[in-house]
């Protein structure tokens, strides 16, 4: 059985905290580390109803996607429906984890799982996740001293590709200077041009390690004024993980696709509201997870034919359609992230065995209850 730490760490794995928004409260919100855990009950909403519901299963841990405690709190009392529900899990000794915006992002996460659910195929990100911030150094050094330069850029943290350390390239070619005075040279003399055989060494660095694998080039360099350069590299947007998700589907008309979002997803009052004509074909699909407006001009801009998403409000839904663009298909907000919970629960049953029992809430705690 493992423990709660156990159990927070491969969640964290899978969604890493520091990949959440910075307005973003995720990660561990209740609970004793070094507690066993053999229950966990997954829901999209930490609701007081959820926490009743976990409690009466005996869940060890709650995991849900929005958090308790958005905004810093000084306490939380049962005179109010935040403090009941961490008070009702705290009773039963049950822990609380929201993954949030590094859910919605990640690969296995919110958007993913909601395009998987609507049958997408070719998926990659809406809005790819950037890389990390990386430089190139070039440098150019006297051939019998390429090895020093080489190893103390390394050692700075230049050169490391994925799994990969020390990496760099080299080119032959010839250095020209002449000294002037006051220089002190370590080759040829003031007033006297020079032709060394030299050679070019390119490596890769993170761009927070700069100012120390310049320092540590320019305590390697044999020469008085080495000369280098350092361009900054552009991000490729070839990240895998990212807000929201693109992929394909089999052609068919927007009713059709509205339909087969209808079946695929829980039933709310809200149902699933449509913009655009019905007999447009669709076949490239984008999509977000939750509340998606604030992606509407990436969307424009896409080669797809319809979006997918939740809590769009009139005018700029309005606006967007008025551009002649992507169709929209409005769902709601709970029922589009519901899909999550399915796919990690069968993630946690690989990881954790047998030694784990997982159980999805059966608590809808979507605001909406009837429609008139």
């Amino acid at each position: 059985m493992p423990a709660l730490k156990d159990v927070v760490d491969l969640l964290h794995t899978w969604y890493p905290p520091a990949t959440a928004d910075g307005w973003d409260a995720v990660g561990l919100v209740l609970g004793d580390l070094a507690a066993p855990v053999s229950k966990v009950m997954l829901a999209v909403d930490p609701t007081e109803v959820v926490a009743q519901e976990a409690a009466a299963w005996g869940a060890d841990l709650l995991v849900v996607h929005h958090p308790l405690f958005l905004k810093p709190v000084h306490g939380f009392t049962t005179a109010t429906p935040k403090g009941r529900t961490a008070a009702t899990l705290s009773r039963a000794g049950c822990a609380l984890l929201a993954a949030h915006t590094n859910a919605d992002q990640a690969v296995g996460g919110v958007s993913e799982s909601m395009a998987l659910a609507l049958g997408l195929t070719d998926l990659e990100p809406l809005l790819p996740a950037p890389a990390a911030p990386l430089d190139k150094l070039t440098v150019f050094a006297p051939v019998d001293s390429a090895e020093q330069v080489r190893d103390a850029l390394a050692a700075a943290g230049a050169g490391e590709l994925g799994d990969y350390e020390g990496a760099s390239f080299t080119t032959a070619g010839e250095g020209r200077f002449r000294p002037m005075p006051g220089a002190d040279p370590t080759i040829g003399e003031v007033g006297r041009s020079e032709v060394v055989e030299e050679v070019s060494i390119q490596v890769v660095l993170p761009r927070g390690r700069r100012t120390a694998v310049v320092r540590a080039l320019l305590a390697a360099h044999p020469y008085e004024e080495p000369a280098y350069d350092v361009v900054e590299i552009a991000d490729p947007g070839t990240a895998s993980t990212g807000t929201g998700r693109v992929g394909t589907v089999g052609p068919m008309t927007l009713r059709a696709f509205a339909e087969r979002v209808r079946d695929a997803l829980p039933a709310t009052a809200q149902g699933v509201r449509v913009g655009g004509d019905p007999d447009r074909e669709v076949r490239r699909v984008a999509l977000c997870g939750g509340a998606g407006d604030f992606l509407l001009d990436r969307v424009r801009g896409c080669d797809v034919d319809v979006y997918v998403t939740s809590d769009l409000r009139h005018h700029p839904a309005s606006e967007f359609l008025e551009h002649g663009g992507p169709a929209l298909v409005d769902v709601a907000h709970w029922a589009a992230e519901w899909t999550w919970l399915p796919v990690l629960e069968r993630r946690l049953a690989g990881a954790l065995g047998g030694t784990v029992s997982t159980r999805v809430s059966t608590t809808s705690t979507d605001p909406w209850s009837f429609r008139v």
